[in-house]
Protein backbone atom coordinates (compact mmCIF):
# COMPACT_ATOMS: atom_id res chain seq x y z
CA UNK A 1 0.00 0.00 0.00
CA UNK A 2 1.42 3.29 -1.02
CA UNK A 3 2.06 5.67 1.61
CA UNK A 4 -0.50 7.96 3.18
CA UNK A 5 0.01 11.07 5.54
CA UNK A 6 -2.02 11.15 8.22
CA UNK A 7 -5.17 14.01 8.96
CA UNK A 8 -2.53 15.36 11.69
CA UNK A 9 0.43 15.67 9.26
CA UNK A 10 -1.97 16.91 6.03
CA UNK A 11 -3.40 19.82 8.80
CA UNK A 12 0.23 20.38 9.59
CA UNK A 13 1.51 20.76 6.08
CA UNK A 14 -1.37 23.20 4.95
CA UNK A 15 -0.36 25.40 8.36
CA UNK A 16 3.13 25.60 6.76
CA UNK A 17 1.93 26.22 3.71
CA UNK A 18 -0.64 29.38 4.74
CA UNK A 19 1.53 30.76 7.32
CA UNK A 20 4.93 30.02 5.47
CA UNK A 21 6.33 30.13 9.05
CA UNK A 22 6.91 26.65 11.23
CA UNK A 23 6.53 28.54 14.88
CA UNK A 24 3.41 30.06 13.75
CA UNK A 25 2.13 26.66 11.77
CA UNK A 26 2.93 24.84 15.00
CA UNK A 27 0.78 27.30 17.16
CA UNK A 28 -2.08 27.20 15.09
CA UNK A 29 -2.05 23.30 15.46
CA UNK A 30 -1.39 23.37 18.82
CA UNK A 31 2.12 21.59 19.08
CA UNK A 32 5.22 22.30 20.02
CA UNK A 33 7.67 23.31 16.60
CA UNK A 34 10.22 20.37 17.43
CA UNK A 35 6.77 18.08 16.81
CA UNK A 36 4.91 19.65 13.85
CA UNK A 37 9.54 19.92 12.02
CA UNK A 38 9.20 16.10 12.89
CA UNK A 39 6.23 15.59 11.08
CA UNK A 40 6.72 17.37 8.01
CA UNK A 41 10.07 15.60 7.96
CA UNK A 42 8.50 12.05 8.09
CA UNK A 43 6.12 13.17 5.05
CA UNK A 44 9.21 14.72 3.23
CA UNK A 45 11.27 11.54 3.58
CA UNK A 46 7.61 9.44 2.78
CA UNK A 47 6.47 10.97 -0.47
CA UNK A 48 10.94 11.43 -1.24
CA UNK A 49 10.77 15.20 -2.39
CA UNK A 50 10.78 17.96 -0.20
CA UNK A 51 7.78 20.36 0.29
CA UNK A 52 9.24 23.68 1.83
CA UNK A 53 12.62 25.14 0.98
CA UNK A 54 13.82 26.81 4.52
CA UNK A 55 16.24 29.43 4.73
CA UNK A 56 17.02 31.66 7.79
CA UNK A 57 14.40 33.88 7.03
CA UNK A 58 11.16 32.72 4.91
CA UNK A 59 9.80 28.74 4.29
CA UNK A 60 8.90 28.41 0.71
CA UNK A 61 7.09 25.53 -0.78
CA UNK A 62 8.53 23.87 -3.44
CA UNK A 63 5.92 22.67 -6.29
CA UNK A 64 5.72 18.97 -4.68
CA UNK A 65 4.51 20.93 -1.61
CA UNK A 66 2.11 23.28 -3.15
CA UNK A 67 0.43 20.55 -5.06
CA UNK A 68 0.13 18.48 -1.36
CA UNK A 69 -1.30 21.39 0.25
CA UNK A 70 -3.94 22.20 -2.13
CA UNK A 71 -5.16 18.23 -1.70
CA UNK A 72 -4.55 18.87 1.76
CA UNK A 73 -7.35 21.57 1.89
CA UNK A 74 -9.93 19.47 -0.16
CA UNK A 75 -9.35 16.56 2.23
CA UNK A 76 -9.69 18.23 5.12
CA UNK A 77 -12.60 19.96 3.69
CA UNK A 78 -14.30 16.59 3.49
CA UNK A 79 -13.16 15.07 6.75
CA UNK A 80 -14.30 18.14 8.22
CA UNK A 81 -17.76 17.90 6.24
CA UNK A 82 -18.25 14.24 6.74
CA UNK A 83 -17.75 14.77 10.67
CA UNK A 84 -20.38 17.73 10.50
CA UNK A 85 -22.60 15.44 9.12
CA UNK A 86 -22.00 12.61 11.41
CA UNK A 87 -22.62 14.37 14.39
CA UNK A 88 -25.06 17.38 13.66
CA UNK A 89 -26.85 16.44 10.57
CA UNK A 90 -30.21 17.07 12.21
CA UNK A 91 -29.28 20.19 14.06
CA UNK A 92 -28.24 23.72 12.55
CA UNK A 93 -27.33 22.30 9.09
CA UNK A 94 -24.36 21.48 10.37
CA UNK A 95 -23.72 24.19 13.03
CA UNK A 96 -21.56 26.59 10.57
CA UNK A 97 -21.77 27.37 6.72
CA UNK A 98 -19.33 29.54 5.30
CA UNK A 99 -20.98 30.80 2.40
CA UNK A 100 -19.49 33.04 -0.87
CA UNK A 101 -21.79 35.56 -2.43
CA UNK A 102 -21.06 38.71 -4.98
CA UNK A 103 -21.69 42.17 -4.05
CA UNK A 104 -23.93 42.66 -7.46
CA UNK A 105 -26.64 40.27 -5.18
CA UNK A 106 -26.13 39.03 -1.58
CA UNK A 107 -26.40 42.55 -0.52
CA UNK A 108 -29.78 42.54 -2.38
CA UNK A 109 -30.63 39.53 -0.97
CA UNK A 110 -29.80 38.21 1.91
CA UNK A 111 -31.96 40.63 4.04
CA UNK A 112 -34.93 39.06 2.96
CA UNK A 113 -33.27 35.81 3.75
CA UNK A 114 -31.15 35.53 6.76
CA UNK A 115 -33.89 36.26 9.45
CA UNK A 116 -35.74 33.67 8.27
CA UNK A 117 -32.89 31.36 8.37
CA UNK A 118 -32.26 32.89 11.74
CA UNK A 119 -35.92 32.20 13.24
CA UNK A 120 -35.78 28.50 11.81
CA UNK A 121 -32.00 27.59 12.56
CA UNK A 122 -31.13 30.09 15.31
CA UNK A 123 -27.80 27.87 16.44
CA UNK A 124 -26.61 28.17 12.71
CA UNK A 125 -23.38 30.57 12.09
CA UNK A 126 -23.34 31.82 9.03
CA UNK A 127 -20.16 33.48 7.78
CA UNK A 128 -19.95 35.47 4.63
CA UNK A 129 -17.65 36.46 2.07
CA UNK A 130 -18.31 38.22 -0.76
CA UNK A 131 -15.79 38.40 -4.06
CA UNK A 132 -16.32 37.83 -7.62
CA UNK A 133 -18.26 35.06 -8.99
CA UNK A 134 -15.25 33.37 -10.54
CA UNK A 135 -13.28 33.94 -7.34
CA UNK A 136 -15.93 32.16 -5.17
CA UNK A 137 -16.47 29.06 -7.54
CA UNK A 138 -12.53 28.42 -6.98
CA UNK A 139 -12.62 29.09 -3.40
CA UNK A 140 -15.93 26.97 -3.07
CA UNK A 141 -14.14 24.36 -5.34
CA UNK A 142 -10.97 23.80 -3.27
CA UNK A 143 -13.35 23.82 -0.14
CA UNK A 144 -12.31 27.32 1.63
CA UNK A 145 -15.93 28.16 0.95
CA UNK A 146 -18.47 25.67 1.92
CA UNK A 147 -21.57 27.11 -1.10
CA UNK A 148 -21.88 29.68 -3.13
CA UNK A 149 -25.17 32.18 -3.69
CA UNK A 150 -25.17 34.14 -6.59
CA UNK A 151 -25.32 33.41 -10.37
CA UNK A 152 -25.05 30.25 -11.91
CA UNK A 153 -21.99 28.87 -11.79
CA UNK A 154 -19.16 28.28 -14.77
CA UNK A 155 -16.73 26.38 -13.10
CA UNK A 156 -16.89 22.00 -13.87
CA UNK A 157 -17.37 19.91 -10.71
CA UNK A 158 -20.10 22.50 -9.17
CA UNK A 159 -23.98 21.26 -8.07
CA UNK A 160 -26.29 24.17 -8.59
CA UNK A 161 -29.79 24.46 -7.80
CA UNK A 162 -31.54 27.48 -9.02
CA UNK A 163 -33.97 30.06 -6.29
CA UNK A 164 -35.33 32.52 -9.17
CA UNK A 165 -34.40 34.56 -12.06
CA UNK A 166 -33.13 38.34 -12.14
CA UNK A 167 -34.32 40.51 -15.07
CA UNK A 168 -31.38 42.66 -16.37
CA UNK A 169 -31.91 46.35 -17.07
CA UNK A 170 -30.08 48.71 -19.41
CA UNK A 171 -28.82 52.01 -17.18
CA UNK A 172 -28.43 55.40 -19.40
CA UNK A 173 -27.62 58.92 -18.62
CA UNK A 174 -30.64 60.82 -17.97
CA UNK A 175 -29.81 63.49 -20.51
CA UNK A 176 -29.18 60.57 -23.28
CA UNK A 177 -31.95 60.66 -25.65
CA UNK A 178 -32.64 56.91 -25.22
CA UNK A 179 -33.70 57.96 -21.99
CA UNK A 180 -37.09 59.19 -23.14
CA UNK A 181 -38.41 55.60 -23.70
CA UNK A 182 -38.90 52.95 -21.55
CA UNK A 183 -37.99 50.31 -23.65
CA UNK A 184 -35.40 49.98 -26.76
CA UNK A 185 -34.74 47.60 -29.54
CA UNK A 186 -30.97 46.20 -29.43
CA UNK A 187 -30.08 47.95 -32.72
CA UNK A 188 -30.32 51.62 -31.31
CA UNK A 189 -27.32 50.50 -29.27
CA UNK A 190 -24.99 50.24 -32.23
CA UNK A 191 -22.06 52.87 -31.83
CA UNK A 192 -22.94 53.14 -27.72
CA UNK A 193 -20.56 52.60 -25.31
CA UNK A 194 -20.85 49.72 -22.57
CA UNK A 195 -19.18 49.81 -19.63
CA UNK A 196 -18.27 46.65 -17.46
CA UNK A 197 -17.85 45.03 -14.59
CA UNK A 198 -13.85 43.85 -14.59
CA UNK A 199 -12.84 40.07 -15.10
CA UNK A 200 -14.73 37.28 -12.78
CA UNK A 201 -18.02 38.94 -12.86
CA UNK A 202 -20.74 37.65 -15.04
CA UNK A 203 -22.50 40.69 -15.76
CA UNK A 204 -19.12 41.40 -18.37
CA UNK A 205 -20.32 38.35 -19.90
CA UNK A 206 -24.00 39.76 -20.57
CA UNK A 207 -22.26 43.13 -21.67
CA UNK A 208 -20.40 41.39 -24.10
CA UNK A 209 -23.32 39.26 -25.34
CA UNK A 210 -25.34 42.42 -25.91
CA UNK A 211 -22.34 44.58 -27.63
CA UNK A 212 -22.29 41.51 -29.73
CA UNK A 213 -25.90 41.49 -30.56
CA UNK A 214 -26.28 45.26 -30.95
CA UNK A 215 -23.31 46.58 -32.37
CA UNK A 216 -22.10 48.82 -29.14
CA UNK A 217 -18.71 48.89 -28.39
CA UNK A 218 -17.58 48.12 -24.35
CA UNK A 219 -15.26 50.61 -23.00
CA UNK A 220 -12.04 48.51 -22.51
CA UNK A 221 -9.95 50.73 -20.92
CA UNK A 222 -11.84 50.56 -17.80
CA UNK A 223 -13.10 47.94 -15.80
CA UNK A 224 -15.45 48.74 -13.12
CA UNK A 225 -14.71 47.15 -9.54
CA UNK A 226 -18.39 48.00 -8.56
CA UNK A 227 -21.80 48.29 -9.53
CA UNK A 228 -22.19 51.57 -7.52
CA UNK A 229 -19.28 52.86 -9.54
CA UNK A 230 -20.35 52.25 -12.88
CA UNK A 231 -23.33 53.78 -11.49
CA UNK A 232 -22.14 57.11 -10.71
CA UNK A 233 -20.24 56.98 -14.09
CA UNK A 234 -23.28 56.49 -16.29
CA UNK A 235 -24.48 59.38 -14.20
CA UNK A 236 -22.26 61.78 -15.73
CA UNK A 237 -22.00 60.50 -19.60
CA UNK A 238 -19.51 58.13 -19.49
CA UNK A 239 -21.33 55.57 -21.44
CA UNK A 240 -24.40 52.91 -20.90
CA UNK A 241 -24.19 49.72 -18.76
CA UNK A 242 -26.39 47.21 -17.47
CA UNK A 243 -28.09 46.18 -13.65
CA UNK A 244 -29.45 43.21 -12.49
CA UNK A 245 -32.99 43.66 -10.88
CA UNK A 246 -32.62 43.44 -7.03
CA UNK A 247 -29.48 45.69 -7.42
CA UNK A 248 -31.45 48.17 -9.45
CA UNK A 249 -34.85 47.96 -7.50
CA UNK A 250 -32.02 48.96 -3.96
CA UNK A 251 -29.79 51.34 -5.53
CA UNK A 252 -31.82 53.37 -7.90
CA UNK A 253 -33.60 56.35 -7.20
CA UNK A 254 -36.74 58.61 -9.73
CA UNK A 255 -33.96 61.62 -8.79
CA UNK A 256 -30.71 59.50 -10.08
CA UNK A 257 -29.41 60.83 -13.12
CA UNK A 258 -29.31 57.25 -14.95
CA UNK A 259 -32.38 55.92 -16.32
CA UNK A 260 -33.38 51.74 -16.65
CA UNK A 261 -34.70 50.84 -19.44
CA UNK A 262 -36.21 47.16 -20.73
CA UNK A 263 -34.21 45.87 -23.80
CA UNK A 264 -37.00 44.72 -26.03
CA UNK A 265 -35.47 41.51 -28.28
CA UNK A 266 -32.46 40.45 -25.98
CA UNK A 267 -34.02 38.13 -23.31
CA UNK A 268 -31.24 37.43 -21.21
CA UNK A 269 -32.03 37.16 -17.31
CA UNK A 270 -29.75 35.90 -14.33
CA UNK A 271 -30.17 32.69 -12.84
CA UNK A 272 -29.08 32.90 -9.12
CA UNK A 273 -28.94 30.18 -6.43
CA UNK A 274 -26.65 27.97 -4.54
CA UNK A 275 -23.63 26.00 -5.56
CA UNK A 276 -21.65 23.48 -3.88
CA UNK A 277 -18.96 20.64 -4.97
CA UNK A 278 -20.33 17.59 -6.48
CA UNK A 279 -21.12 14.56 -4.40
CA UNK A 280 -20.35 17.07 -1.06
CA UNK A 281 -21.24 15.19 2.06
CA UNK A 282 -23.63 18.38 3.18
CA UNK A 283 -25.55 18.03 0.42
CA UNK A 284 -28.97 17.80 1.96
CA UNK A 285 -27.90 20.67 3.96
CA UNK A 286 -27.63 23.31 0.65
CA UNK A 287 -30.80 21.39 -0.75
CA UNK A 288 -32.20 22.84 2.54
CA UNK A 289 -30.90 26.31 2.56
CA UNK A 290 -31.79 26.16 -1.20
CA UNK A 291 -35.52 25.56 -0.09
CA UNK A 292 -35.16 28.33 2.01
CA UNK A 293 -34.04 30.94 -0.38
CA UNK A 294 -36.51 29.97 -3.15
CA UNK A 295 -39.16 31.47 -0.39
CA UNK A 296 -37.24 34.73 -0.08
CA UNK A 297 -36.69 34.90 -4.14
CA UNK A 298 -40.62 34.43 -4.87
CA UNK A 299 -41.01 37.27 -1.94
CA UNK A 300 -39.13 39.49 -3.57
CA UNK A 301 -40.86 38.01 -6.81
CA UNK A 302 -37.56 37.75 -9.17
CA UNK A 303 -38.01 37.19 -12.39
CA UNK A 304 -41.20 38.63 -12.34
CA UNK A 305 -41.72 42.56 -14.36
CA UNK A 306 -41.58 45.08 -12.09
CA UNK A 307 -42.16 49.05 -12.76
CA UNK A 308 -38.45 50.48 -11.66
Amino acid sequence: MPYRPSVRQLEYVLAVHDLRHFGRAAERCGVSQPTLSVQIATVEQSVGVPLFERTSSQVVPTPAGEMLARSARLVLATVDETLNELARHTAALGGTIRLGTPPTFGPYFLPRLLPGLHERYPDLQVYIREDSPAALEAAVAEGSLDCGLGPSPERPGLTFRRIGVEAIYLGVPAEHPLARRSSVRAAVLQGERLLALGRGHRLLENVRHLAELSGARIVEDFEGTSLDAIRQMVSIGMGLSLFPELYARAEFRETDNVKLLKIEDWHERREVGFYWREKSGREMHYLTLAEIAMIAARQLGIGEENRL
